[in-house]
């Protein structure tokens, strides 16, 4: 395996890497600020900064757990669905297994960890 060395003088910074990546898979599955703003636990003000580039989110606070799971829901939807427009169906789609939408879901801590589980116990079905 090779390894990837950073060519820039600027180093790798996490915080910037996943404050991009959430907006990022926030906008590809027509996740609304005002829902992001919820399932981060922050204010939409504060996503709005997000998403110009003013506000990087913060290690030491929940939003940064809450953004990690967040990216998990992406990156399992990704790999299970396999494209954009089938996630979005998947998430605003009624689901037995949840017992309910998973976009609805996904805006409470108890729901987005459901949806993070279901999508793993998924992905381990492939």
């Amino acid at each position: 395996m090779t390894a990837i060395s950073n060519t820039s003088t600027q180093p790798i910074d996490a915080r910037t890497v996943l404050s991009k990546a959430v907006a990022r898979a926030a906008e590809r599955l027509d996740i609304t600020q005002s829902l992001l703003a919820k399932v981060l636990g922050v204010s939409p003000s504060t996503i709005s900064r997000l998403h110009s580039g003013e506000y990087q989110l913060e290690v030491s606070r929940k939003e940064w757990e809450f953004a990690l799971l967040f990216i998990r829901v992406f990156r399992s939807l990704d790999s299970v669905v396999g494209n954009e427009s089938t996630a979005k169906k998947w998430l605003n789609s009624q689901n037995r297994g949840l017992n309910g939408r998973p976009i609805d879901l996904i805006s409470h801590t108890e729901g987005l960890v459901r949806v993070v589980q279901y999508l793993d116990a998924s992905r381990g079905l492939i």
